[in-house]
């Protein structure tokens, strides 16, 4: 242990002493992550101070490179978080002073400030994205190879019991499959003949989870043969909690299936009789599961500005992928997607629109506008249509008017919520995301800053991998008017002041496009309104003044 120390103090000297460490600490002694290294450091503070001073050093001494690692990223961690949290506790008490050098402030002239806290992803398992694909491609058949916690969780996520028979199903690894007793090959091959027998569907997914990636199945090397064998398309996607959060998980399905979408050919210029009947601009594919109904509503938005679509993806069947290729532009619908986006720039050679995404009225205008615009069509009628939105939902924006939101980052969607929000007349505080691309979402990002700015709101910070423990604790000193968190964190929360709604209910509503927009806000009103109908003795349940060491929050 004092060797580790010893270590840990003269990788941490070049930036700061010994006694400047303990007086860092100090603050934070209370939380449970710091009194392992703090205590460490106290040990061996004096003497390692003596002999940086002694003429005769000791040769240095070495430790893992993963050891090295954590210390330095653990204080540069705690700094950007100690300056990040005053910057923003400032800007909600309305203080005069400036926040500290260095500080992330959050300013309405300024530019989006981004963090990463490097937390553990406390969303949903990806391999949740079945419980909508299964029914969005109605001739698939699903396969989750994992192990009975796999089962477990999709069973009581999904509601649906065995005897329904739905066309999922799941392979349960077993001691034999995981210590390599048993041959991969035959048994996947076995239960995929049986699905053929039972339910002969047009595709078989395979969803790979965290144990085949801990044991090195290789999927990817068995499905060509099996396919080939039984006559049965087989996709396989690695929707695994170790590398992808939440909704990640229809990101690595699509990305896979974008793969096996057929080539459009390259054609000649068509005639001026050869177009008769056509659309007059590039073909336009559309990428992101979407409820029949919703991807309707879109496609008849689009149909207003003259712009027809070729295709979806996924579509209600396997078998009507849409052609892609060089000349097919394409978009996306949410902003989880960034996979499958990539995979159709690099491998199919597709023309990427990027563009915010159609979730609010503001949102759903700049996605049509920028698909316009890449196309050569002059967009009309656009800026009625928003207004009209927002008129039908004026009793909800009275609500949501200067109320303060709070995201802990849960679905991917928070960056989309965010700026539908700030155009409702919210100020968002932060926002908490488990993965940003900032690529794929440049176009929203951009359109969050002018809304920001149009609507004279601060700019959010922008965490990724957000470390709930510290989210916690800055939600407890700005108290945020709503916070959209996991299940998880929903009911302590309430039971401290804060109102609270599950941020997986936005990823099961229907939230895009114009005709949507009362669903997404009745959302987020719900529990502002259900809350300021209760006695105010109800809207805490904890004791003022109980002991600091009994809180949740502190703990």
């Amino acid at each position: 242990m004092q060797m580790t120390g010893r270590v840990l103090s003269l990788l941490l000297a070049p930036a700061v002493t010994s006694a400047g460490m303990q007086a860092f600490l100090v603050p934070n002694r209370g939380t449970p992550a710091a009194q392992p290294l703090l205590e460490v450091l106290s040990e061996v503070s004096q003497p390692q101070t003596q002999s940086r001073e002694g003429a005769g050093s000791s040769s240095p001494l070495v430790l893992g490179s993963l050891s090295i690692g954590l210390a330095a990223a653990f204080m540069r961690r705690r700094t950007r978080r100690q300056s990040a949290r005053s910057a923003v506790v400032l800007l909600a008490r309305g203080g005069d002073d400036a926040p500290a050098p260095g500080a992330i402030s959050a300013t309405g002239d300024g530019a989006l400030a981004f963090e990463c806290e490097t937390g553990n992803y406390h969303t949903f398992c990806p391999i949740s994205c079945v419980s909508w694909l299964y029914q969005k491609i109605q001739d698939s058949f699903f396969l989750v190879v994992g192990t009975k916690t796999c089962g477990y969780f999709l069973q009581n996520a999904m509601g649906v019991m065995i005897f329904a028979e739905p066309r999922y199903a799941m392979a349960e690894l077993e001691e034999g499959d995981i210590s390599a007793q048993l041959n991969d090959y035959g048994e996947l091959r076995r239960l995929c003949k049986r699905i053929k027998e039972d339910r002969n569907p047009s595709v078989i997914v395979w969803i790979g989870t965290c144990t085949t990636e801990i044991i090195k199945m290789d999927m990817e090397g068995i499905a060509p043969k099996l396919e080939a064998e039984l006559g049965v398309p087989i996709v396989v996607a690695r929707a695994n909690g170790l590398d992808y959060a939440f909704t990640q998980g229809e990101d690595t399905v699509l990305a896979a299936m974008a793969a096996r979408c057929p080539e459009r050919p390259l054609l000649p210029a068509p005639s001026a009789e050869d177009s008769a009947g056509k659309p007059a601009h590039a073909p336009l594919v559309i990428f992101g599961s979407m409820p029949d109904m919703v991807a309707k509503q879109l496609d008849l938005e689009l149909k207003r500005q003259g712009i027809t679509v070729s295709g979806w993806m996924p579509s209600s069947k396997y078998e009507d992928l849409p052609e892609v290729g060089e000349e097919t532009y394409v978009v996306g619908v949410n902003p989880f997607l960034s996979r499958t986006a990539t995979t159709l720039m690099r491998r199919r050679k597709c023309k990427l629109i990027n563009a915010p995404f159609p979730i609010g009225p503001d949102g759903t205008r700049a996605w049509i506008e920028a698909i316009c615009e890449a196309l050569g069509v002059v967009p009309h009628g656009l800026e009625e249509r928003e207004q009209q939105a927002w008129d039908s939902v004026k009793d909800y924006l009275e609500i949501l008017k200067d109320k303060t939101i709070f995201f802990m980052g849960d679905n991917l969607l928070e960056v989309s919520l965010a700026r539908a929000m700030v155009a409702a007349g919210m100020t968002v505080l932060e926002v908490g995301i488990p993965y940003m691309d900032t690529r794929y979402q440049a176009g929203e990002l951009a359109l969050l800053t002018k809304t920001c700015k149009a609507k004279g709101k601060p700019l959010p910070r922008i965490v990724e991998k957000p470390d709930n423990f510290m989210q916690v604790q800055r939600i407890k000193e700005l108290k945020p008017d709503l916070a959209i968190t996991g299940m998880a964190h929903a009911n302590p929360l309430e039971a401290r002041g804060i109102n609270t709604k599950w941020s997986v209910e936005f990823t099961f509503q229907h939230i895009h496009g114009f005709t949507n927009v009362r669903d997404l806000l009745e959302l987020v009103t719900r529990p502002l309104r259900r809350n300021a109908g209760l006695p105010g003795e109800w809207q805490t349940f904890v004791k003022e003044g109980a002991p600091a060491k009994k809180e949740v929050l502190n703990a």
